[in-house]
């Protein structure tokens, strides 16, 4: 089921919390709407959904435009950040709930229900209430809920912001596999850059109601289409520089830059792995100082302080940090790899 958003806005009040947004998303593809909290994310995923009604643009779900339908009408699956879950009903009578209410004959009810309980992982569960399960357990039926009426969409609110962080990365891998399984065109809203890397075939990036890029994960975390996506999504070293003979130049450094004028400012952005950093002060033209590492489980985070007083983020993996001997506060050289340019207007420049 394809679903095209056309120039959607949503405004409550005096407030624009969406505006002259458009995207579309293919058949079978899970999606991720990504960005800070008040980004309009959940407001768009409600405009599809039914629950909220656009104040101008369209929605298309399988070339049909579904602004005026009503939720049940749409065909679409909800799941809520806190579970939404009835309590005084059993996980069975949770996941059946829909069904009744579409009116499906009992018959018919039974197999679904217990097809997705072990779909779900939850075989021997359906007696048990809410309360006498985990966190994890009650997401997945509050997901088995949503899919028992079969869908043609899934839409997934902060699925996963209940639960704890090893619970969280459990159910990740839970949900790419299910949707391997089911194929069902999903849309999932969150904050968390590294679930949207992880989950998505494709991600929205959203900031003040606006959409900001469009891509796959490698897109928006190697290309960041604007200073807001470079800043938001992973860590980027930026510096503001002042160009000067085709160079911009900051703090000692210089990078190689054409097409502006002279005392033109242009911020310059690079990733940490991009700064190359050794502790014999001859392998890299640069030198700085160790100020900081940090271990981070998988890698390590050096800071260093440039000659010129910049405050540098590089990265390396376990293997390469340990053949080194890094001493905090010990001179070392580095040296930057690649750089893009982050205009705070309009799309990245890939040099």
């Amino acid at each position: 089921m394809k679903i095209e958003v056309r120039h959607l806005s949503k405004r409550f009040g005096s407030v624009e919390a969406v505006s002259d947004v458009s995207f579309g998303v293919k058949e079978g593809e899970l999606l991720g709407l990504l960005g800070p909290s008040g980004s309009g994310k959940t407001t768009v995923l409600r405009m599809i959904a039914g629950l909220e009604t656009p104040s101008g643009g369209d929605i298309f779900i399988d070339c049909l435009r579904v602004n005026d339908l009503p939720v049940q009408q749409r065909n679409i699956g909800f799941v809520f950040q806190h579970y939404a879950l009835f309590k005084h009903l059993t996980v069975f009578q949770n996941i059946a709930f829909g069904l009744k209410i579409k009116k499906w004959k009992k018959a018919e009810m039974a197999p679904r229900v217990s097809d997705l309980l072990r779909l779900m992982g939850l075989d021997g569960l359906g007696d048990r209430y809410p309360h006498q399960l985990s966190g994890g357990q009650r997401q997945r039926v509050a997901i088995a809920r949503a899919l028992a009426p079969r869908p043609s969409v899934l839409l997934l609110d902060e699925p996963f912001g209940a639960v704890d962080a090893k619970v969280r990365q459990e159910l990740r891998e839970w949900l790419i596999r299910l949707h391997d399984n089911l194929n069902v065109t999903s849309l999932f809203v969150t904050h968390d850059q590294e679930e949207a890397m992880e989950v998505s075939d494709r991600i929205i990036v959203f900031s003040k109601g606006k959409l900001e890029q469009d891509g796959s994960p490698a897109e928006v975390y190697e290309e960041p289409a604007t200073e807001f996506v470079a800043r938001f999504i992973g860590s980027m070293n930026i510096l503001e520089a002042e160009v000067r003979g085709n160079l911009a130049r900051v703090g000692g450094l210089e990078f190689p830059v054409t097409g502006f004028p002279d005392g033109h400012r242009v911020q310059v952005g690079f990733r940490p792995y991009y700064v190359q950093i050794s502790e014999d002060s001859m392998q890299w033209p640069l030198k700085a100082k160790l100020r900081r590492i940090y271990f981070l489980g998988v890698a390590y985070r050096l800071e260093i302080e440039t000659e010129g007083g910049l405050i540098l983020r590089s990265r390396m993996n376990k293997e390469e940090f340990r053949e080194r001997r890094f001493e905090v506060g010990r001179p070392v050289s580095y040296a930057i790899t690649q750089f893009r340019l982050l205009p705070q207007e309009g799309r990245v420049a890939a040099l």
